[in-house]
């Protein structure tokens, strides 16, 4: 295998004319140079140089390999600049997937200040819920995954620790629900409502793992909620309840990123709650750019 140094070596000797010069351009003895050049030619298997007393001439091999040196040199330092870039944050790509409350509330803020702090890194977003936004990670489709699973999630529901067993998980914040009604309720301006005052109540459902989870909590009380709507669109589920269709529980997140036009929003009892974290792969997360990027997260869940 013909190696770098070896390349510059011989480019030193053929521009020089001997491996006396060579030795001065390059700061090394002469004896190193005639050693590096005595293991290229055995590389390349064909002399590379006619050696005529103080006289040096390169044979038609080494004119080719001379020729060609010059771009494999020039394509190894910019290899060399770029990753050096990409090292020290000046340049470089994270591709982030965010579930949509977590891409209005926490998202900007971290991504703000990476723009801020490393110009030259570039991040991309796109939105999933889990479980897919997990599959894009481990597929390859993205670097760093905000999700979420919920207290007490296990295997039977996909969930639970086992899950993420694979990946680095860094937590950000416990996010709870909380109860929408309509303005106009029974129970608007309550403080806390238990689940089981909502049982005879037509709900409004969110993305599946949400609405597993609703159930599991409303059979975790005594009934099973009748869903007459089910969207994973955070403010049509609140334009919903506000318009009186029925009533819901939202992650914290989901309230604060929407307007919450028509709704007064509750404790609810059992507290239900989730936790929010970002996923990478083991070798992504030696990526500088992704450490940045995970350690921005980090810092916007904490405001």
């Amino acid at each position: 295998m013909i190696e770098a140094r070896h390349l510059r070596v011989l480019r030193a000797v053929a521009g020089t004319g001997s491996f006396s010069a060579a030795a001065r351009e390059l700061g090394c003895t002469q004896p190193a140079v005639s050693q590096q050049m005595k293991a290229l030619e055995q590389s390349a298997g064909t002399p590379l140089l006619i050696r005529t007393g103080r006289e040096m001439r390169l044979t038609q091999a080494g004119e080719a390999l001379v020729r060609h040196a010059a771009g494999i040199l020039a394509g190894l330092t910019a290899a060399e600049e770029e990753v050096a870039a990409i090292a020290g944050l000046r340049a470089g790509r994270v591709r982030l997937v965010s579930f949509p409350s977590g891409s209005s509330t926490l998202v900007p803020t971290a991504l703000a200040a990476m723009r801020a702090a490393h110009p030259g890194t570039r991040i991309s977003l796109v939105e999933a819920e889990p479980p897919r936004s997990v599959e894009m990670l481990r597929e390859g489709d993205c670097d760093v995954a905000l999700a979420f699973r919920y207290a007490g999630d296990g295997a039977g529901s996909g969930a639970g620790a086992a899950e993420w067993e694979d990946l680095v998980v860094t937590p950000l914040l416990t996010d709870r629900l909380v109860g929408l009604v309509p303005e106009g309720h029974r129970l608007a301006g309550a403080e806390r409502v238990g689940m089981a005052e909502l049982a005879d109540e037509p709900w409004i459902a969110g993305c599946p793992r949400c609405r597993r989870h609703l159930v599991e909590v409303c059979e975790g009380v005594g009934f099973t909620p009748r869903i007459d709507f089910a969207t994973d669109d955070y403010p049509a589920v609140v334009g919903l309840v506000g318009a009186g269709l029925g009533v819901a529980v939202l992650p914290e997140l989901a309230v604060e990123s929407v307007r919450a036009k028509g709704v007064s929003a509750l404790a609810v009892e059992p507290a239900v709650e989730r936790e929010i974290v970002a996923l990478t792969l083991p070798d992504l997360a030696r990526v500088p750019a992704v450490a940045a990027t995970l350690g921005e997260l980090v810092r916007a869940a904490a405001r």
